[in-house]
């Protein structure tokens, strides 16, 4: 690996070129030839100098001696990955301006200069699009084609407030000084989502160009559940609201308003009477609920002290007031307020001589509060932790 970082740093001191393109290579010795050679075609006579860098990804079939015929440079990867591959050509490329596509073929390497030229006229990154371009019939599974990639990518729009119609096009272009902002990190498949989360979290500008989608040489590497299923866990991940927050605070509201209808007594509702088995459920509600949005608040602390995320408006009001004697005296209060309903049973279970008590109303709210306060304690403490290290 020190090897490896010492030859990309003495390239960087080499003469600049004007656009690396950069092909991650997994076993693709019939394409990736022919992906060279028409990238190099596309800057002949343009004023622009070029290099194109082939990552050979562990291939076992000779592609990285076909792509260094066709006059790429050709560098290894040997941790196997789509993110590896491309982490690793960008490390070793000297262009100002990149450009990434696979090596199948299945991009038109002779129209890279369309990505090209609105980073001159100062885009930060460009993203073609497949699905409001042309995809070549083969080019594309049904399923990817009109449930797989649609999901993943509305999803990406809807958690992450972004208009990209086609977050998973393998063909994009990005500044050098903006691939440095996003700082990258997953080497997995989930590197295309990664891409657009951090460039939308920088505030980049990010332009989409319709493109044509041609079928592939050769055999696919995506695994469809498996891969579709990385790109979904990084945007929970990335993303925590969805997966804490919001049912979270679905759970609390629900359970809450549940405890406070039957804690007196059966509530009549819907021509039924109900009574304490949904006053249990209401409590098991209640606490789950408030677990998910204290691990919400843990999540996006971690991430904030991991450069991971920015703090959305209410982390940041509420990290800057924090303080952890503020969050234990809510909890011991809880508790408290827990221990008294309690105490109360006790109290009068000896006032009728130890005998049979049905009150299991005031147990479940008492022991409900004191569940709350005990976890507002613990958790006080561990957000604490995250932000010492965080300041």
């Amino acid at each position: 690996m020190h090897e490896m970082e010492r030859t990309d740093a003495q390239r960087q001191t080499e003469q600049e070129v004007d656009v690396s393109i950069i092909l991650p290579c997994l076993n693709e010795v019939d394409a990736v030839g022919i992906c060279v050679g028409k990238a190099l075609r596309a800057f002949e006579g343009q004023g622009l100098s070029c290099e194109v860098v082939v990552v050979d990804n562990a291939s076992s079939d000779g592609s990285a001696d076909a792509a260094a015929r066709a006059g790429a440079h050709v560098v290894h990867e040997a941790c196997r990955g789509y993110g590896a591959a491309c982490r690793r050509g960008f490390s070793a490329a000297r262009g100002r301006y990149f450009v990434m596509g696979d090596a199948d073929d299945s991009y038109d390497f002779t129209a890279v200069l369309r990505f090209v030229e609105p980073l001159t006229r100062g885009a930060d990154m460009v993203m073609g699009t497949r699905l409001k371009g042309d995809i070549i019939p083969g080019a594309m599974p049904w399923m990817h084609r009109w449930i797989g990639n649609p999901i993943l990518s509305g999803m990406l729009r809807l958690m992450f407030k972004t208009s990209v119609s086609d977050a998973h096009c393998g063909l994009r272009s990005i500044t050098r000084d903006a691939y440095r902002r996003i700082n990258l990190r997953t080497e997995g498949m989930e590197f295309a989502s990664e891409m657009v989360v951090n460039a939308l979290r920088e505030g980049l500008h990010i332009e989409e160009i319709p493109i044509a989608y041609h079928p592939r040489i050769g055999v696919s590497k995506l695994s469809g559940l498996r891969d579709a299923w990385r790109h979904v866990r990084f945007m929970l991940i990335y993303s925590p609201s969805y997966l804490f927050q919001l049912p979270g605070l679905c759970l609390v509201l629900f359970g809450g308003l549940i405890i406070s209808l039957l804690a007196r007594g059966p509530f009549e509702a819907f021509g039924h009477a109900w009574d304490m088995h949904v006053l249990l459920f209401g409590a098991l509600a209640l606490i789950l609920g408030y677990n998910l949005v204290l691990f919400d608040v843990l999540a996006k602390t971690f991430s904030m002290g991991a450069g991971l995320a920015k703090p959305g408006r209410w982390l940041s009001v509420l990290t800057s007031g924090f303080r952890l004697e503020r969050g234990l005296i809510i909890g011991v209060l809880f508790v408290l307020i827990g221990a008294a309903i309690e105490g109360a049973v006790i109290v009068e279970w000896i006032r009728v001589g130890y005998g049979e008590l049905m009150e299991i109303r005031a147990v479940v709210v008492g022991m409900t509060a004191m569940v709350l306060g005990a976890q507002t304690i613990f958790a006080s403490f561990l957000v604490s932790l995250m932000l010492i290290q965080r300041r």
